[in-house]
């Protein structure tokens, strides 16, 4: 899903900002950053309302709910029906879905519990009509976590060359 928004070198800063103190204020940021206490709180609302930001609970861990374990799913279809996704949003444990390229249709991350709660999960996706076959994967670790923060320090020192930047508070 593509954002309305374009994330410049003061949001960046500003996201970096937060990732290095999570709990700070808005006028701790325009401290640390050197911009205005309003500009930085019109900035994050900008983030937030076009979904640039997103929802809190993407950061959590998911082991702490005792969903040890992860898997990717390769889901063919037998045809496209918006009750495909409909029925994946249906299973709490798919926290994410893709449509792809190649021989299946969609790519879906899952937790369980352990195996036998990833049968269980397994059954429940392949009750969902439309579903053909699935072939999954278990990670046995995570090599490399979702990292944006290499991304934001790229886009963070490309300065505030933009227009959004200049047109923005």
């Amino acid at each position: 899903m593509l954002n309305m928004t374009t994330i410049d070198a003061l949001d960046a800063r500003i996201i970096l900002a937060l990732d290095d103190d999570p709990d700070a204020t808005i006028l701790a940021l325009s401290r640390t950053l050197g911009v205005a206490r309003n500009t930085v709180h019109a900035r994050l609302r900008h983030l937030s309302d076009t979904g640039a930001l997103k929802p809190f609970s993407q950061r959590l861990d998911l082991a702490a709910l005792g969903y040890e374990l992860v898997a990717f799913m390769s889901l063919s279809v037998g045809q496209r029906d918006p009750g495909i996704v409909a029925g994946l949003l249906e299973v709490p444990e798919v926290i994410s879905a893709h449509y792809t390229t190649g021989d299946a249709d969609f790519l879906a991350q899952v937790v369980a519990k352990n195996t036998r709660d990833l049968h269980r999960v397994t059954d429940a996706i392949v009750a969902i009509d439309g579903i053909t076959r699935t072939s999954t994967v278990i990670s046995l670790d995570e090599a490399i976590p979702y990292q944006p923060h290499a991304l934001l320090r790229v886009a963070a020192s490309t300065g505030p060359s933009s227009a959004r930047s200049q047109t923005r508070p």
